[in-house]
């Protein structure tokens, strides 16, 4: 185009009577394609003025308009996209061994990349998409790009080597995801969460190891909170014959006292490891008062629990039933749960086929203050809540603290981050759907030393520190240092539940802590992980 716009140039200039040399006209030609101006070289004709006129549209359309388009489209965004891909890998190294595969990032795989960070194990997240790949990398998720149903995606993950395989995807693709990777590896264990009881057989068929459903395991830790309005002491974890349990103190005899005063360890054996407060634990010290509205964290043999109970716990005999807002997996699975407990229940749901064959369900909306009184929110113990709607739950939390200031309000939370609201909003346990189901995945990941017994408190069995081997628990400063109380020493097969500060603390003995996750943190920051 550029060459006829030079050669029409020249024979409409010698038309005119002017002579240019053929490097003025390819000059001419281009100044006037990219608009940059004439110059001192015009035409003097309207013939010439409508040439110029035509170079000119053609070159803001050609050069200015089609030109860059055509780059950009060839040239830059395959090149941008080759970029892009670059920074999602498509194959792990060939050395990389002893990691997890996830399927899917979401609350759950969230919640367990960050324990599976604290303790050192690698991991990849599979992603189908190179947009999702490119927005989880930059929030520092370690990803892999490759079809969920592609048996080479897995054997570029190394699957063969790989600690875990843990999917969490419907249970329909779980099934196909299982049935794929044992037929690469026979040895990787494969973790599946189910939604359904029907979907357990046929992802156990598919070759799943352990396949989860983690409504049920929520409704039951959730039912195992509520009280029934009784002062005594409930089992929540064991590990071996240690128990932890939790203990009202409503109408007890403890009320009132410090922790020193009760002397609780002395009379009955129990170790009080640290005490709830309108949802926020609190570590157990010997100044520390005990109110009505008080939670207990007791640690003890089951003999021990037993006499604790008997010294101290307070029956009351509650008519009205237990009451649990939202009637979906979770909720449905914690009725089971408290009727497996002999314990009366309601359940309210606004979808009626959710609680379809359901005697003591009611239908409606738990917002609507007629709906629960027909419920019996004004005589129950306790109300669970269940909805998978973290800031329905905050509503409805807040709802019954102003309802019922004295019940007990127990509420799942679906996401980590949401604990602290919950709490503020007048819960007094929040269970994270999100921890729960990385906590079990973690303990079957090889490690059956982690036990969650509430929402951001653990148990964790480790070796003693060689920092700390020959010391005795008070010179150890361990819960000065980080936070954690030491539950149990276990050694030579035998277990010592709650040792006197004055034991020593063998070279080849396990201890069993408790404490929060930030107290968990400072103590892997100061004795490390290897040889733990």
């Amino acid at each position: 185009m550029i060459t006829v716009y030079s050669i029409i140039f020249h024979i409409l200039m010698l038309r005119e009577g002017q002579s240019f040399s053929w490097l003025t006209g390819f000059y001419w030609t281009l100044t006037v394609m990219s608009t940059l101006g004439f110059g001192d070289i015009t035409f003097h004709t309207d013939l010439g003025r409508s040439f110029s006129i035509l170079v000119l549209l053609s070159g803001m359309l050609f050069l200015l308009v089609l030109f860059p388009f055509t780059f950009i489209n060839f040239f830059y965004s395959p090149w941008m996209k080759a970029q892009e891909q670059a920074r999602v890998r498509r194959e792990l190294p060939i050395e990389m061994k002893g990691h997890v595969i996830l399927t899917k990032y979401g609350p759950v795989s969230e919640a367990l990349i960050k324990k599976l960070n604290r303790f050192k194990y690698d991991y990849v997240v599979l992603v189908g998409d190179l947009t999702e790949g490119l927005r989880l990398g930059e929030l520092g998720v370690k990803v892999m790009l490759g079809d969920l149903v592609d048996p080479q995606t897995y054997k570029n993950a190394r699957v063969e080597n790989a600690a875990l395989v843990a999917t969490t995807e419907s249970d329909v693709l779980n099934t196909n995801v299982a049935f794929t990777v044992r037929g690469i590896s026979k040895e990787v264990i494969i973790i599946s969460t189910a939604n359904t009881e029907a979907a357990v057989d046929i992802l156990g068929l598919a070759g799943s190891n352990n396949v989860l459903q983690l409504g049920e395991i929520m409704g039951l830790i959730l039912s195992r909170r509520a009280n029934a309005g009784d002062a005594c002491a409930h089992v929540i974890g064991r590990f071996g014959d240690l128990q932890i349990a939790e203990a009202l103190v409503t109408g007890s005899s403890l009320v009132g006292l410090t922790l020193i005063e009760t002397e609780l360890r002395q009379k009955v054996g129990v170790s009080v490891v640290g005490v709830w407060e309108r949802g926020k634990f609190m570590a157990a010290r010997p100044e520390t008062k005990i109110n009505s509205s008080t939670v207990l964290v007791l640690a003890g043999s089951g003999a021990q629990m037993d006499m604790y109970n008997h010294s101290f716990g307070v029956k009351c005999e509650f008519t009205s039933p237990v009451l649990i807002l939202g009637g979906g997996r979770v909720g449905r699975a914690t009725g089971r749960a408290l009727a497996a407990r002999n314990l009366q229940y309601k359940i309210v749901e606004k979808d009626p086929l959710r609680v379809k064959g359901i005697k003591n369900a009611i239908v409606g909306d738990a917002a609507d203050l007629e709906v629960l009184n027909q419920a019996g929110i004004m005589e129950s113990p306790s109300v669970i809540i269940t909805t998978h709607d973290d800031d329905v739950n905050v509503y409805l939390t807040i709802y019954c603290r102003q309802l019922r200031p004295d019940i007990q309000i127990i509420t799942r939370s679906t996401l980590e981050r949401n604990l602290g609201t919950m709490h503020r909003a007048g819960a007094d346990f929040v269970m994270s759907y999100a921890s729960m189901g990385a906590n079990t995945i973690l303990n079957l990941l090889q490690r059956s030393d982690i036990l969650m017994v509430a929402e951001g408190l653990d148990l964790i069995k480790v070796k003693v520190p060689s920092q700390l081997s020959g010391k005795t628990i008070k010179e150890s400063s361990i819960r000065k240092e980080t936070g954690c109380t030491i539950i149990g020493i276990k050694h030579d097969g035998e277990m010592h539940i709650n040792p006197e500060p004055s034991m020593i603390l063998p070279e080849d003995a396990e201890i069993i802590l408790i404490g929060t996750v930030d107290a968990e943190n400072q103590f892997f920051q100061i004795y490390g992980t290897k040889d733990l």
